[in-house]
Order: C-alpha cells, then structure tokens, then sequence
C-alpha cells in the first residue's frame, strides 16, 4: 500500500492491529485508505478553542471525500490571557514543547501517514508547526480564526482595552460601570483574540510558511470561509500523503525569512522571534534572532492592526489578507518557496490584489519605511532583546531612564498599581526568562496598566521575560543573557542608569551605584521548583534561542 499505516493494516501479519482497529468500526475497505491524523486542541476553557470541535468535523469530511480515513486525536491547550497576570502564566511557553511532544507521541505509536493540526492562540500554533517539522510526514494546518473585534460605546475594541480600562480606572477615567460594559462588549464569541496578537501573527505566518491555504490565518472564526477552508485542507492533506509532499519540503529557510518578512510588515508579535527559531531548530535550520532585525530594516510596516492601531483583524481579511499584504512586499520574498497546495508563493500571489489602502498600505507609502520588531544589542543584553517597534511612540524612540528594579511581575505591578512609578523611570522586571520565571511569562498586565494609567510616553520597562502580542509602549523584552544565567540584567539596582536608542538597535546600562552598595541592593529570589516547571528550568535555553529544550 505505500502507507506508513501499512505495518498495522496488512493481512494477516497486522491481524492483531486490524481487530483492535475494527472495534472501532473500521471495515476491510477502510485499511485500503490512508490514515489521517485530526490533531485537535479543542478546549472548553479557552475562547479560540471553543468551536474546533466544528472546524475538525469539516476536517474529517473533506478527509472521506478525498478518500482518506481520518482519527480525532488531542492536545492541551492553555488561554494565555486568563494565565496573564500571575502564576498560570509560568505554564504557557513551557506548553510549547509538551505540545510538540504530544503529537509526536500519538502519531508515531500508532503510524498516522499524514497530519491535520487544527489549533489556535499562542503556543498551541507554534507547538503544531515544530512537532509537523519534526516528525516530517505530510501535515496541514488549520487555525480556528480570529475572533470578531467587539464594540464599545462605538468604538471597536480588542483584548487590549480589557487590560488598559483597569489602569484607566485607577486614574478614574472609568466608572465601575464602565468596567462591566467593557467587560461585556469586548469578547464577542470565538476566535482568537482579534488583534495583531501571538496567536494571529502566528496564524497569519503559517499562510505566509505555506503550510496553510490561502486565507487560514484571517477567516473569521464565525464565518462559513473557516468551514471551507477546513473542508478543503481535508481533501487536500489526502492528496499530499499521495504525493509524498512533507513539511521539510514547505518549512525551509527561505519559508522562514518569508514569515519573518510579513511579520515585520505586519507589525506583529514579538513572540515570533522565540517561535519561528523554534520551529526552524525542529527542521534542522538555525534561524538567528539577527534575521528579525535585518529584514526590519528593509520590509517596511505596512498595516496599523491593534495594538499598533485601530485596525483589527477582520479588517485586514476584508482587505485582502496575507496574500495581498504578500503580493504588496513580493519583492522582498522568496516567490519560489514551495506552500501545500504544490503551488509556490509566487503562483499563489499572483492574483492577489488589495482591496483597502487603508489598512494595508503600498510600499511606497508605508506606516514607517522600516518594519516592527527590532533586535537590541547592549551592555544591558549582549546576546540581544527584542522590541515591537512599530507599538512604540516616536517620542520613545530614544529614551533615558531610571531603574526601577523588581524580581518578579507581581512586585512591578504592585509599584504601579500603587502609583510608585515616576516619569522618566525604566521599569527593570527580572528573573522571569526561560530559566528563571521559570517558563518566562508575558508581561501584558504591567505594560497594560502603564497605558492605562498614563505613563506610556513617559516610562519603559525591559525584562527577560517576553510580551504578550496585545503589548505596546517602550516595551523591550527577551534580554539575554537573563538574570538566571548572570547576565548584567541581574546587577541593575535602583538608581542606575538606562538608555534605549531603537534607531542605532542599543540598550546599554551605567552602573552608576557604588559597588558597595550594589552588592548591599542586590537579592537573589529563592524559588521552589516542582513537577513539569522544575524540569523545563534545567532544559530551557535562552530566549535568544528561541527557549527551546536541550
């Protein structure tokens, strides 16, 4: 038969695995098809995950129609935005790698010949592309979409606001009510969050990798488009186990920088540049944190999707999403790169056309001439950090400051929340890396309530930790070395000096505090370790690495 299914299928050597697969209903035709793995992260916990159950039914119907035997198989899933703002949030990148592990374990036991990955948010996505990388059979992937932008007094909102309204509140700016309508209007029903966040930045990569159809990652959750694209991947994963069509085949380096380029157009997450490395290491391709800031300085941003603007996106989708971005920055592509469809980008593109100026603007009239995330290097992260340059205010661009230091998120916020922060203050959040969080968690709340409060334009904060997609002000996250691993993150006291400049990519510090009294200032947190976190701390690499696990 030509399937890696046959070791279970033939007669009579497989009779054990037939009877055991006949208890499932199986008959003698069904072990003439193809096996199909339908990976799902259906969750009831998490709102981009609600409605996969749906999505997967399509799945295993296009899988009959084009003559296939499709198996519903599972992975966890966690909501990164109700992990956000304490300790939950330690699990989210870790889950990563259990995903990808998951995967493996399920499709290898039991010979899948080809994989569904249908999954949405954060590290669901990411987790999905680096186990398709690694096991390299034919796969597909199917995100659940994005979730409609909600609407408040008029106003179209995203996830963000729900985190800003608390510091807005503080300022008393909001009224309890106020708090409740928000609470009420900004989640509208399934998806994933509907700004340019993690979890659709990396959508919109897998269709920009090639390793989706054409409009995967902007089809609205809601929408019959999601259900067909479903449908149609599959039949499609069918015809690529026949055609021997892998995701090394797809996943090359030329895919990557492909990705790299629409997410710097895009302005998109900066978790991107611990993912992509990530999902490249899995394809056996180094992929430097370098690449993200080079193709920064020649792709320019071309979208103002929240939070960089007002734009969501479903509105991106109506104005012809990635493949239109795509046909817009061609010239900075590689057109040749091989997608699912046997069809390269360029052939994809070829038709693709804009639709709103508006929201995707032409190269020649950009939101900024240079794309959003830049790398910085410095005497405060010698290894590099990273910063999405296109959430920042041109007033912040350079930018000298205070330390403030805390060893953990929930210091920092507790100092904010209490209005002990002052202009002209850099915000210094350590010991939350890969290694030292452990598990490196986003800092959405305390940069949320720094928006919220006023002190956007004012203030920054630098972490080892990372940011969440919704972030945005003078927000530099991923330095390396991180404070676990004695990188100069870990010697800044209060009082010393900071200075960020995202024109020359620098982040330097001045130890301007005597050493005596340095070494007086200086604390060490002492961290309990247990279970799965305990062992990802003595694996995790630096994020410069992409975090990923020796």
């Amino acid at each position: 038969m030509g399937f890696r299914s046959s070791v279970l299928k033939s007669f009579p050597r497989g009779l054990p695995y037939r009877g055991l697969l006949k208890a499932l209903g199986l008959t003698d035709e069904d072990f003439k098809k193809p096996f199909i793995a339908v990976v799902n992260s259906y969750s009831e916990i998490v709102p981009g995950h609600i409605h996969l159950r749906i999505v997967a039914e399509a799945v295993k119907s296009g899988i009959l129609i084009a003559g296939g035997q499709p198996f519903e198989v599972n992975t966890i899933a966690i909501c990164d935005g109700l992990a956000m703002g304490h300790e939950g949030m330690k699990y989210s990148l870790p889950s990563r790698d259990l995903i990808a592990d998951s995967i493996e374990l399920v499709v290898e036991a039991h010979r899948f010949d080809g994989m569904v990955l249908i999954c949405s948010c954060d590290k669901i996505i990411p987790g999905m592309l680096m186990a398709a990388a690694r096991l390299n059979i034919p796969s597909i992937v199917v995100t659940g979409g994005p979730m409609m932008p909600g609407d408040y007094k008029g106003e179209k909102v995203t996830l963000v606001k729900l985190f800003e309204a608390l510091g807005e509140h503080a300022r008393g700016l909001l009224t309890v009510n106020d708090l409740k309508e928000v609470e009420d209007s900004v989640c509208p029903g399934p998806g994933s969050c509907s700004g340019m966040f993690t979890a659709n930045t990396m959508a919109c990569l897998v269709e920009a990798m090639g390793m989706g159809l054409p409009k995967v990652g902007t089809a609205p959750a809601v929408s019959a488009e999601r259900i067909r694209i479903a449908k149609r991947s599959g039949e499609l994963i069918v015809e690529m186990v026949r055609k021997g069509i892998r995701p090394r085949d797809v996943m090359t380096r030329e895919a990557f920088l492909n990705a790299i380029a629409v997410d710097v157009a895009l302005g998109g997450s900066t978790n991107t540049a611990l993912h992509l490395p990530a999902i490249a290491h899995e394809a056996g391709i180094e992929l430097e944190l370098d690449e993200f800031d080079r193709m920064s300085r020649i792709v320019p941003q071309l979208c103002t999707i929240s939070p960089n603007g007002p734009h969501t996106v479903y509105d991106l989708h109506m104005a012809g999403g990635i493949m239109a971005l795509m046909s817009e920055i061609r010239g900075h592509l590689h057109l040749d790169a091989l997608t699912v469809t046997g069809k390269t980008i360029g052939e994809l593109i070829e038709n693709a056309y804009v639709r709103d100026r508006s929201i995707i603007r032409s190269t020649s009239n950009p939101v900024m001439i240079e794309g959003g995330l830049a790398v910085l290097k410095g005497s405060l992260a010698p290894r590099g950090s990273v910063v999405k340059i296109a959430a920042v205010p041109k007033s912040m661009w350079r930018f000298k400051g205070v330390a403030k230091v805390f060893n953990s998120e929930e210091e920092a916020v507790e100092a904010i929340t209490n209005k002990k922060i002052e202009e002209g203050s850099v915000v210094i959040i350590r010991y939350e890396g890969p290694k030292g969080g452990p598990g490196m968690r986003e800092m959405l709340m305390p940069t949320s309530l720094i928006v919220g409060m006023g002190l956007w334009e004012k203030v920054a904060l630098v972490t080892d930790g990372r940011f969440s997609g919704a972030t945005r002000g003078l927000a530099v996250g991923h330095v390396s070395p991180e404070a676990a691993e004695d990188g100069p993150i870990a010697k800044v006291v209060d009082d010393d000096v900071i200075t960020i400049d995202l024109h020359s990519r620098r982040i330097n510090v001045d130890f301007i505090v005597p050493e005596e009294e340095r070494i007086k200032k200086l604390s060490r947190p002492n961290k309990v370790l247990k279970g799965y976190l305990a062992r990802y701390s003595q694996r995790a690499l630096s994020a410069d690495k992409g975090a990923i696990l020796t």
